[in-house]
């Protein structure tokens, strides 16, 4: 009986490593995963970050381009105001002389739809 004891004894013994060493195997897998998933969680991260930085510069280049033209064309219409103006001045009293010519020189004339009835 003592042998039957000893080797139930000898059982729980190897069942309790046993389950010791499964306990410890669950503990390796569950740090390991979450371990896996904190490196996977940085590197979408970082090639988050990669992703839109390169869309900024895109961005940036394209607008800035965009902004270029923009410029370019503020410039070519404040000379075109400027030179308006310039040419109103140059023009204004020659306009006004022919304007108050025409008003001016009444030449009366009998219109043609205009019948006697005679």
């Amino acid at each position: 009986m003592a042998s039957q004891s000893q080797g139930i004894q000898q059982l729980l013994q190897a069942e309790k490593r046993a389950k010791d060493k499964l306990e410890e195997a669950k503990k390796r897998k569950n740090k390991r995963l979450k371990q896996a998933k904190e490196e996977a969680t940085a590197e979408i991260d970082q090639y988050k970050i990669k992703r839109e930085t390169d869309f900024r510069h895109i961005q940036t280049s394209i607008m800035g381009s965009q902004g270029n033209l923009s410029v370019k064309i503020e410039e070519q219409t404040s000379e075109k105001i400027h030179s308006y103006g310039g040419n109103y001045q140059k023009y204004k009293e020659q306009v006004l002389k022919e304007v108050l010519n025409y008003v001016y020189d009444i030449k009366p004339e009998i219109h043609i739809n205009y019948h006697t009835d005679e």
